[in-house]
This record gives structure tokens, sequence and C-alpha cells, in this order.
């Protein structure tokens, strides 16, 4: 009877951070509020956004690209450049990573890691 009840206590101690970490992997590590996702060519990178479910990147009507998996931040790679919520940062080469660091956004070129 005891050993049922500590199995049952700890299950119960358990649970929230299982549901916690089950929605952490590759794309979404919610400990540290890092979002990463291919769009397109390139690797997007959004820090600073804790959810539990991020909506998939889309591709827009003019054959580019549009993620926005917070609420404050909004990443458009279209034809004409890079547009982080509405700024235009310019051009981005084929494969660049793209990182949007605490509203920071920088680029690095194909090859390097943000």
């Amino acid at each position: 009877m005891i050993a049922s009840m500590a199995r049952w206590i700890a299950a119960v101690m358990c649970l929230p951070a299982v549901l916690f970490f089950s929605g952490c992997g590759r794309s979404n590590i919610l400990l540290l509020g890092r979002v990463e996702a291919q769009v397109g060519n390139h690797r997007v990178i959004v820090t600073d956004c804790y959810r539990f479910s991020v909506s998939p990147p889309g591709q827009t009507a003019d054959g580019g690209y549009r993620f926005t998996p917070c609420a404050d931040a909004d990443v458009r790679i279209e034809p004409s450049g890079l547009a982080v919520n509405g700024i235009s940062y310019g051009t981005v080469g084929p494969g660049d990573d793209i990182l949007v660091d605490h509203g920071k956004v920088s680029v690095h070129r194909r090859g390097t890691a943000p």
C-alpha cells in the first residue's frame, strides 16, 4: 500500500516536468525561449519566444516566406530582402541564417553558425 502510494506521488510530482518539456525539441526550447525553423533556404532562430506551439512558416503570394513564431517577431523573407517587424534589413543570400535575438537582427552568411 505504501509503495503504490509513493509511486502515485512520484508520478504526480513528475507530471508538470513532463508537460513542460513535451514542448521542447530542436525547433522549440521552452526553457531558453528559443524557437528555430527552416524558412525556405534559411534557418531562422528567434529568442525570447516562450510558446508551447509555434505555427510553421508559410509561403507568401510574391514567392517569399513569413514566419511569426511570437507576437513580437514577424520575420519576412521576400524577393526584395529581409524584413523583421516591418523593418527592412536588406537582402539575404541563399542559405544565410537569420537570428532574431531579443529584437536584435543579425544575418550569418552560409557556413557560419549564429
